[in-house]
């Protein structure tokens, strides 16, 4: 079995938000939950877009025109899935980032410093 190439931070976002999504998972309403993740930090839709590229070519993920409809004007979406190799890659960043969260709550002797938007 390959190695899942290391993902940075907004591919993590990324791949979260295609997860979630499923079957919804298309440009926009990605956009719209990795904003809802990085509150109250923004991110542009082309940063979006490009990750879904990077992503897509790394084999982590694929994606399919849908077919158009009246209510995009006669456009299709193209709808985004998650491959075993983005799968396997955002589970070695989630158990990485729990680590750390361990390390840090033991650092802090249970301090709370986590401040909720």
């Amino acid at each position: 079995m390959a190695k899942a190439d290391s993902i940075g931070q907004l591919e993590q976002l990324v791949l979260t938000a295609i997860l979630r999504l499923g079957d919804d998972a298309y440009g926009v309403s990605i956009h719209s939950t990795v904003e809802e993740l990085t509150k109250p930090r923004a991110v542009s839709l082309g940063a979006i877009y490009v990750t879904l590229d990077r992503l897509e070519s790394k084999g982590m993920l694929t994606s399919r025109l849908t077919d158009p409809t009246p209510e995009r004007g006669g456009r299709a979406k193209r709808c985004y899935r998650l491959e075993a190799l983005g799968e396997r890659a955002l589970k070695e960043s989630a158990v990485t980032a729990k680590r750390m969260w361990d390390m840090i709550g033991s650092a802090l002797g249970g301090r709370k410093w986590v401040k909720e938007y």
